[in-house]
């Protein structure tokens, strides 16, 4: 998915392609795909994958010159990697929250030139206790949740530390952080397949079309969850202000 705003990045023909492992699959109606791979862009220097030009250059001007590991994409050494990896290794899924989020989070205000203002932006989330964000650590984490916080902050540290929020890396404001996160962070899922089969919907087809089509529709999704399961979507976490105050 696009790296900034989760946007499919597969054709819904790949999609399906992929989740039920078979290439020569051919989807009817594939004018009814919305993905215009021709607009799709990298970063030229990490080759992260964004949707448009617009996602790119948003992601740039508000966090990813911080963020671009460049041609250390692939070092498991680097510490943004490092970090990633541990988190991969111990958050309970599904994707209730992300640890790349709060890195954006941060990397946000160390390229802002109004850090204030950004740091004011981050403030007005839903905020909770002491006991409360220790309890959403534990439901994130598990029993184990504070040495494994630990290391996270250690990591995050290493990767991101910055003098105007010395505090976000304290022990108790890293758990703050990653409660608010968990809080306020909404998760997000995408799939090209699904927008295909929608349109697929709202076309006016005489009845005998119609129903082979649905019939066609129906198989195919028996199909990849017998394949892949039934997490078909492209999933990540995002914080809205707006839907956070609701």
């Amino acid at each position: 998915a696009c790296d900034h705003c989760l946007r499919a990045l597969e054709t819904a023909e790949e999609n399906a392609q992929r989740l039920l492992g078979k290439s020569s699959l051919v989807l009817p109606h594939p004018e009814q795909c919305s993905i215009r791979k021709d607009l799709h862009q990298q970063c030229p220097r990490c080759q992260v994958t964004y949707c448009s030009a617009e996602c790119r250059q948003a992601a740039l001007e508000q966090y990813h010159q911080v963020l671009c590991l460049g041609p250390s994409r692939d070092d498991p050494t680097h510490p943004l990697n490092k970090l990633q990896e541990a988190w991969r290794n111990m958050h309970y899924p599904p994707e209730t929250s992300s640890i790349m989020l709060m890195a954006r989070m941060v990397a946000t205000i160390k390229q802002a030139k109004d850090k204030e203002w950004w740091i004011k932006v981050f403030s007005q989330f839903c905020n909770k206790t002491a006991n409360e964000e220790e309890e959403i650590v534990h439901k994130l984490l598990g029993d184990k949740f504070k040495g494994q916080l630990e290391l996270l902050r250690l990591l995050f540290t290493e990767a991101l530390y910055d003098e105007h929020l010395s505090r976000w890396f304290t022990p108790e404001g890293f758990r703050s952080l990653f409660a608010l996160v968990g809080t306020n962070g909404q998760g997000i899922g995408t799939s090209s397949l699904s927008q295909w089969v929608h349109a697929c919907d709202a076309l006016d087809l005489p009845m005998l079309q119609r129903e082979e089509l649905d019939a066609f529709i129906d198989q195919l999704y028996k199909d990849i969850e017998k394949e892949s399961g039934e997490f078909l979507n492209c999933e990540g976490s995002g914080l809205y202000v707006l839907q956070s105050c609701c």
